[in-house]
């Protein structure tokens, strides 16, 4: 599989743009080690082979297990997730799985039983800001930086 194209360097400004969003949500009271939890389940569910090597990645350099790490595609099955990480990775799969499903109240009301008003507000963007990367990077078949032929 080759990359279509460099969207980056074709899009500037919409490249700008989702950088942008990235950035809100790196300084928003949400902790890395869940917005990665976050970027790696949604990559996962849409099939984005650079978001899941990247994302997977940096949460190991920030000292993510491989036992979490690996666990995240079976997270209601699997005993490492609190309950909050589990309330934003159910939303987390609500919100990225439109087409089959919807956020229903209990899926909202559970992730706001465990986060404050602006966490919630900055789970929403962070789950759509990793959605929209991954349509960029299924779409123009990028290539993990990990991958050496």
């Amino acid at each position: 599989m080759t990359e279509r194209m460099n969207l980056g360097s074709l899009a500037r400004e919409a490249y700008r743009g989702m950088a942008f969003l990235d950035h809100f949500v790196a300084a928003s009271p949400l902790p890395s080690s869940l917005v990665h939890l976050i970027n790696l389940r949604a990559s996962q569910i849409n099939g984005c082979v650079y978001c899941v090597d990247m994302h997977s990645a940096d949460a190991k350099k920030e000292g993510e297990s491989d036992a979490r790490l690996h666990a995240v595609a079976v997270w209601r099955e699997a005993p490492f997730f609190t309950e909050r990480e589990r309330a934003a990775l159910a939303f987390t799969e609500a919100a990225t799985r439109l087409s089959t499903d919807d956020v229903t109240d209990a899926v909202w009301n559970e992730a706001a039983a465990h986060f404050g008003e602006e966490e919630m507000a900055a789970l929403v963007v962070a789950v759509a800001a990793i959605n929209a990367w991954n349509r960029i990077g299924v779409s123009t078949r990028m290539t993990p930086e990990s991958y050496q032929p």
